[in-house]
């Protein structure tokens, strides 16, 4: 456990409290993720508390009708609020969280979670930090559906990816970003080719490259 403790000492260094980081190490499972790798689903049971070592992951609401709809993303040095709050709850999963690119999580058994919050200062104070920042992250996307329009929302969702991926590179179809922002195909069509002739971005196949006027 060794790797797993000198990756989380980076992460986490100032979080958490050199006995917690100690203990973690040693009472934490290290699991490696696949990019596209599903790590829960809804109406599944949360069986750990997750810490994200490396990597990112995308949280996303399924709808009735069965469509994907973001809801924010989960990177390193972080966890993610919704399973916190399933686990604190003990209720299923209402949502699917996915490996956004190859990954690594530090899985802590619950009853360990548990004691924690009762033990460690630093750790209570983490969860509940993640947690409401965690749904101010949800209260934002409501907001954007229903009070900005689909231009705005599409060129926050590419900053975002920019920023999140450390790349003004984005490795995504007009389909899967169509399914984030919960809107046709064609309407992010339209609104990118806008933006391309604009000069704001440049079109590639499953490629769009963010220019410094977005």
């Amino acid at each position: 456990m060794t790797e797993a403790l000198n990756t989380y000492l980076n992460e986490f260094t100032g979080t958490f409290e050199q006995e917690l980081l100690e203990e973690l190490a040693g009472r934490a499972m290290l699991l490696n993720v696949s990019g596209g790798e599903v790590m829960i689903n809804p109406d599944q049971p949360v069986l750990s508390v997750p810490l994200v070592l490396r990597g990112t992951f995308k949280v996303a609401r399924i709808t009735d009708e069965g469509q994907e709809v973001l809801l924010y993303y989960v990177k390193s040095g972080e966890s993610c609020a919704m399973l916190l709050t399933f686990w604190m709850t003990t209720k299923v999963s209402v949502v699917k969280a996915v490996a956004e690119e190859d990954s690594v999580l530090l899985c802590l058994p619950l009853a360990v979670a548990d004691e924690w919050l009762i033990r460690y200062p630093s750790w209570k104070k983490f969860v509940m930090n993640t947690i409401l920042d965690g749904f101010s992250g949800v209260i934002k996307s409501i907001d954007d559906v229903l009070f900005k329009k689909m231009d705005v929302r599409l060129v926050n969702y590419l900053k975002n990816k920019s920023k999140i991926t450390n790349s003004t590179l984005i490795n995504l179809t007009h389909q899967q970003i169509s399914d984030d922002l919960g809107t046709n195909r064609v309407v992010v069509s339209r609104i990118l080719k806008d933006l391309e002739n604009r000069k704001k971005v440049l079109l590639y196949r499953n490629q769009i490259k963010l220019l410094r006027d977005l």
